[in-house]
This record gives C-alpha cells, structure tokens and sequence, in this order.
C-alpha cells in the first residue's frame, strides 16, 4: 500500500481546496498511488482523501509531527506539503528507500516538505517529540543550527542525524524529479516545490491552470512546458 499524507491544521492560509488539489494531482501524477490521507483539527470532506484528526493541539509546522505516528504506518508513505504541484510523471517517488528533500537554502539539511519511508522507520520521530513536545520546539534544543527558522524540519533532521539515520537526499537518488518554483524557469516539474513567500496561487498562470485542475486522469507529460 502506497500513501500520501499531508497536514491540514486550521488558522493558517490553507483550507480544503489546497487539499483537493493536492489529491487531484498526486493522483495523476503518482502511479501506483493506492490512499491520500489528510492529517487535520477540521471537519474535513473531500472525496478520495481520508480525514484522520490530529491527536495534539501542536502549532503550525509542528502538527507534522504527526505524520509519523505508528498507527499511520503503512508499507510505503510520502509525506507532502500541500502548496506542492504535480505537473507530470512521479512515479519515481514510489521507491524502497528512505529519501527526504535537500532544504533549499541549507545545503546537506533535510526538508520534511516531500519525504518518503517504509513501514515504522520513522515513528520513533513521533515518540521523541512526543514526550518533550516544549523542549523540541524551542529554539536551541537542536544545538546551533545555520537556519533563521526553527522548525519541524530542524528537529527531524538533528533526530535523525544523531540516530545515524540520515536519509538519501531526493534530489540525489532522483535528479529529475523536482524543481523549486521559479517563474523565469522554462520547464518545471514534474514536481513544484514552493519556497519562501512564492505558493502556487500566487505563481504564473501555467502554474496556477495545473495546480487548479481537478481531473484525476494522468497527462501524459513530464515537465511543465512555460512557452
């Protein structure tokens, strides 16, 4: 069983439509894909996803956690931020192996916005921050790290890296897999990830009419073609 899984926690800019997309287009894009779970504190209906509701109250970012609860664990799950566009062929990211996006701005860092692991791999994450959720989330308690955010990413990355578990980077295992957003770029894809302020309904029009599409079939397309 393959599954995607995101988080939707309520107060921020997202609501169910970042969900419906996010379905939309990992479905074309991701063969083999069997489940969408969706993470979240609403009352969530969206046809073909699964609303499964967050146990803790943790803020923002920090609801990721989340995702690596055991009882979620299934034979291979991709974690996925819901600003992420699918313009084509992922299958690559249906793979055997443990594999985490390299963060943009922080090279050798792992990001949690597209990650993927087997089974239990990663619950322990979800029990060490369970068990010291203050602790984790506050600046400092992953030593001196080069980022001007404190984030759920921060933490993933020290529990890992001292567990001596440090992931395959993404961009490594699958060099043309991703691509983050850049509006001067002329093909994109076949996943957009978003950084910084950019989000793909604030993005060129060719970005916005994939990421808008709600059909379920396949493209038949690889990269996003801008001109």
């Amino acid at each position: 069983m393959v599954t995607l899984t995101t988080v939707l926690k309520s107060g921020g800019r997202y609501d169910v439509t970042w969900v419906e997309r996010l379905n939309a287009g990992a479905r074309r894009s991701i063969p083999g894909l069997d489940r969408v779970v969706c993470l979240t504190d609403l009352d969530l209906q969206v046809a073909g996803v699964d609303s499964v509701p967050l146990r803790h109250d943790w803020p923002a970012w920090w609801s990721k956690f989340e995702a690596y609860r055991t009882d979620l664990a299934d034979e291979l799950t991709i974690l996925c931020d819901l600003d992420t566009v699918f313009t084509g062929d992922a299958g690559a990211l249906v793979d055997d192996s443990m594999a985490a996006m390299e963060d943009y701005f922080l090279k050798g860092r792992l990001s949690t916005a597209l990650m993927r692991w087997r089974g239990n791999e990663l619950d322990h994450v979800y029990e060490r921050f369970k068990a010291e959720p203050d602790r984790w989330m506050q600046p400092g308690s992953c030593g001196e790290v080069p980022n001007s955010v404190h984030g759920d990413q921060v933490v993933v990355d020290h529990l890992l890296r001292h567990g001596g578990l440090m992931p395959e980077f993404l961009q490594t295992r699958h060099p043309d897999l991703l691509d983050f957003y850049d509006p001067l770029q002329v093909e994109q894809g076949p996943i957009i990830i978003f950084i910084g302020e950019s989000k793909p309904d604030t993005a060129i029009q060719a970005v916005q009419d994939v990421w808008r599409e709600t059909r379920l079939t396949a493209g038949g397309f690889r990269k996003l073609h801008l001109v």
